[in-house]
């Protein structure tokens, strides 16, 4: 920050800042994967690629997401099978794996203090529901808001979806697992006058 000091002068702490913790991190994570040689995954899901709450060259930086292609509330649903079921063919413990409290405890990108994603998005039930509605079966915006769906979250939703496209082109490949996946089913340009945003 030290560094940055005399070109923010005068102005507020934002995303800016933030953003440059997640991407020290990946720093070293890249660091020791090549040391190691080791493949850096990502932990994105389908839901934060969707509506861009990622870091470019942060937690985007990697070789594989096994996730990319999976909902947020699907991931948390993977998460409990997995700790009460281990198939007989599967490698690893036989106990639980994953902490409750990270299946629990309310999604954060963790960048400032006290901030959930709930701050900015609806809870991600809703979230899910509204994605797989516009992206899986191309609904459309209205009909989603007549689905019984809040305007103002859908419009949002819409927005963050479209604008996100550059980020999600930048990601790192991931396994299909949906009808309409991000890069191979659904791509949009990058910039996003394409659109009718009245």
């Amino acid at each position: 920050e030290d560094q940055l000091n005399p070109f923010f002068e005068g102005t507020n702490k934002d995303i800016t800042e933030e953003n440059i913790q997640s991407r020290i991190r990946a720093v070293l994570l890249m660091a020791l994967s090549n040391k190691f040689n080791k493949l850096l995954l990502t932990t994105g899901n389908k839901s934060e690629m969707a509506v861009g709450y990622a870091t470019l060259y942060g937690d985007m930086s990697g070789a594989f997401n096994p996730i990319k292609d999976v909902y947020k509330t699907e991931v948390y649903k993977i998460a409990e099978m997995r700790n009460n079921t281990k198939p007989e063919f599967c490698l690893g413990p036989n106990h639980e794996v994953i902490p409750k409290n990270i299946i629990t405890k309310a999604p954060t990108a963790e960048l400032r203090d006290n901030q959930t994603d709930q701050d900015s998005l609806p809870e991600y039930d809703v979230l899910d529901d509204i994605l797989y509605k516009l992206i899986e079966e191309e609904i459309s915006v209205k009909d989603i808001i007549k689905s019984g769906h809040d305007k103002q979250w859908v419009t949002k939703i819409q927005n963050l979806l479209y604008i996100s496209e550059y980020k999600r082109r930048q990601a790192p490949p991931g396994v299909k697992i949906s009808s309409k996946n991000f890069g191979k089913d659904r791509r949009y340009p990058i910039t996003n006058n394409f659109r009718d945003k009245s």
